[in-house]
């Protein structure tokens, strides 16, 4: 056997021992790394998922949860007192209850009400916002539920907007929560759609004591609209 022959063997043994090899490699940590949620989202729907909904409907989860996070993040600047959260969420139609109060000592929802946008904020839907005086437009954002005083609307709660150029001039503008015939079904019945306001979150008469009571000093006022996401915790008013 010729010398090229007996090392034949070894020299292809030696090549395939260097060439490349390829490697298919399961992404199994990367996915579990954009799939695992925070400490906060875990708690968020936690709460969530516990919810006493006392025969009223449930809020979007996403809005609760931003409205949670301001929550904890103001309760603690001490720039609200009182463990209650009222949720206003703009994305859904004026037509449906989308004012939620839930005391968040017990986890229940207290009040599932029907709430009015601003007359230059849209018709059914709400679309567009402002902190301006004269716009007649909501302003989304945090706020601190002030004192009750009686004004035009009778009995209604003063707003102290907490977010720096969003909703600050609350205030000034007198955005407030009142009562109005226009928040009514019968309303909707006859107009197709809710009435508006001047820019409050105004609600329905047969109502207002009662949620103006229950919110007033300091609690948490959270308006909601997906075209603002609150993940990242606004400059509030210090």
């Amino acid at each position: 056997m010729s010398m090229m022959y007996k090392f034949f063997p070894v020299f292809m043994f030696f090549l395939t021992s260097f060439s490349p090899i390829e490697h298919k490699i399961t992404p199994t940590k990367a996915i579990a790394a954009a799939s695992t949620k925070s400490d906060f989202e875990m708690k968020a729907e936690s709460i969530y998922s516990h919810l006493n909904a006392n025969n009223f409907s449930l809020p979007n989860l996403q809005s609760f949860a931003e409205g949670l996070e301001g929550f904890y993040s103001l309760k603690e600047k001490g720039l609200i007192k009182r463990d209650i959260l009222t949720l206003v969420d703009f994305s859904l139609s004026s037509n449906v209850k989308r004012l939620w109060v839930i005391d968040l000592t017990t986890n229940t929802i207290l009040y599932n009400s029907l709430v009015a946008h601003g007359r230059n904020t849209g018709d059914e839907f709400a679309n567009s916002f402002s902190n301006s005086p004269e716009s007649f437009k909501s302003s989304l954002g945090f706020y601190a539920t002030g004192e009750i005083y009686n004004g035009k609307h009778g009995a209604s709660l003063k707003l102290d907007g907490l977010e720096k150029g969003v909703n600050d001039s609350a205030r000034e503008r007198a955005v407030v929560m009142h009562g109005a015939d226009y928040v009514a079904e019968s309303f909707i019945k006859s107009n197709h759609r809710l009435g508006r306001s001047l820019g409050c979150p105004a609600i329905p008469v047969a109502l207002t004591k009662e949620i103006i009571n229950t919110i007033k000093g300091k609690s948490c006022l959270f308006i909601y609209h997906p075209s603002r996401s609150h993940k990242a915790i606004a400059k509030f008013v210090s």
